[in-house]
C-alpha cells in the first residue's frame, strides 16, 4: 500500500479520467476500465485521509460525504436523461440500496473490525443517534410515505407532495451539517481525537490531495457509467432484476467511503467510521431527492418513489436495530453481524423476489 500511496496515487486519477472518457466515448475497454475502476478507487482513499488528516474530524469525514454524494447524484441524474422512459425508479433503487449498503454492510463490518480490538468499542452516542434520527425521518418520508398517499395513484407524491418533501430533506441535511460542524461539533470528535494535530499534513499537500480526491471520484462514477451498460445487458442475459443495476453502481460510487471507513475502523476509531457511514446517508438522501425532483419537474419525469412491501419491511427492520446498535453509545461483534445478516436478506429478496 506505501508504493501505491506515494506513486500511484498521483498517477492514477489523471490516467483513470482519461479511461473513463474514451470508454464513454465507444472505445469498450471494459476489462481496462474495471481494473482501473478499482485503482482509482484505492486513490481517492488515500486523497480523502490525507485532506481527513489537515482539517480534523468532523470536516474531514464530510468533505469526502459530500464529495462522493454530489457526484453520485449526478450520475443519477445523467442516467434520467439518456434514459427519461425507463428512469422512473431509479432514483429510488439508488437510494435505497445506497442506504442498506451504508446502514448494513459498511455499519456491519466497520463494528465488527472495531470490536476485534477490544471487547467493547466506544463512541459518542449523541452524534450518532442524532444522525440516525435524521435519517429514519428522510427515508420514511422519501421511500415509505408516498405507498399510503391518495392524491395520485400509485407510490408516488403529486407535484405538491414531492416539492415538500425535497425541500425538507435538503433543509434537514443542512441543518445536521451545521449542527455536526458548528453547533454541536463535540458530538461527532471521538475523545482519543481532541487536540490531536500532530503530523497533520502541509495545507498544501491537503490542498493536492483534495484536488486529486475529485478527480478520482469523477473518474469513478463515469467509469461506472460507463461499464452500467453492459453491466445492465449481463443482468437481463441471467434474468436478474433490473434493480440489481442500481446495487452495483450505489456499491461502486460508496466503494472509497466503504475502504476509509473499514479502515478507521480497523485502527480503533470508530468514531471516524459513523461520521462516515451515516454522513454518506444522510447526504445521500438529503441532496440526491432535491436534485432528481428538479430534474424531474423541469423536465417533466415520472418520478416513483414508493418501495415495494419487502423493501419497506426491510427498511423498518434496518432502522429499529440501529437505533439499537447505537443507543448505548458502545458495540460488540454481535452488532456488526446482525447487519451484515440484514445486508444478506436485502440481497437476497433483490434477487428472489
Amino acid at each position: 500500500m506505501s508504493a501505491f500511496t506515494d506513486r500511484a496515487s498521483i498517477i492514477v486519477p489523471p490516467i483513470g479520467l482519461a479511461v473513463a472518457i474514451a470508454a464513454m466515448a465507444g472505445a469498450g475497454w471494459w476489462l481496462l476500465s474495471a481494473l482501473i475502476l478499482a485503482a482509482t478507487v484505492l486513490a481517492a482513499v488515500h486523497h480523502a485521509e490525507v485532506v481527513a488528516e489537515r482539517v480534523g474530524e468532523p470536516f474531514g469525514t464530510l468533505i469526502l460525504a459530500l464529495a462522493v454524494t454530489v457526484i453520485e447524484t449526478g450520475l443519477i441524474v445523467s442516467l434520467m436523461l439518456a434514459a427519461p422512459e425507463g428512469s422512473s425508479a431509479l432514483a429510488r433503487d439508488t437510494v435505497f440500496a445506497a442506504s442498506m449498503i451504508i446502514l448494513n454492510l459498511m455499519l456491519g463490518v466497520c463494528l465488527i473490525a472495531a470490536a476485534r480490538r477490544a471487547m467493547q468499542v466506544r463512541f459518542v452516542r449523541t452524534g450518532a443517534n442524532a444522525a440516525l434520527s435524521t435519517i429514519a425521518a428522510l427515508l420514511v418520508l422519501t421511500l415509505v410515505l408516498p405507498n399510503f398517499t391518495t392524491s395520485v395513484a400509485g407510490p408516488i407524491y403529486s407535484p405538491t407532495q414531492l416539492a415538500f418533501v425535497a425541500i425538507f430533506a435538503l433543509i434537514l441535511y443542512l441543518t445536521f451539517v451545521f449542527a455536526q460542524t458548528v453547533r454541536h461539533r463535540d458530538y461527532f470528535v471521538r475523545p482519543e481525537a481532541a487536540g490531536s494535530d500532530d503530523h497533520r499534513p502541509t495545507a498544501r499537500t491537503a490542498g493536492i490531495s483534495f484536488a486529486l480526491l475529485l478527480v478520482s471520484l469523477l473518474a469513478v462514477v463515469l467509469l461506472a457509467k460507463s461499464l452500467s451498460k453492459p453491466l445492465e445487458q449481463a443482468i437481463a442475459a441471467a434474468g436478474a432484476p433490473r434493480a440489481l443495476v442500481g446495487i452495483v453502481i450505489a456499491a461502486v460510487v460508496l466503494l472509497p467511503e466503504g475502504l476509509a471507513a473499514l479502515k478507521a475502523a480497523r485502527l480503533g476509531r470508530l468514531q471516524t467510521s459513523l461520521n462516515l457511514a451515516l454522513g454518506s446517508a444522510l447526504a445521500t438522501i438529503g441532496l440526491t431527492i432535491p436534485a432528481v425532483t428538479v430534474v424531474a419537474f423541469l423536465l417533466d419525469l415520472p418520478l416513483s418513489l414508493g418501495l415495494e412491501d419487502q423493501g419497506v419491511v426491510l427498511l423498518v427492520l434496518t432502522l429499529f436495530v440501529s437505533s439499537l446498535s447505537l443507543a448505548r453509545g458502545r458495540v460488540t461483534v454481535l452488532h456488526g453481524a446482525v447487519h451484515l445478516v440484514m445486508f444478506a436478506a436485502y440481497l437476497l429478496v433483490t434477487m428472489v423476489p
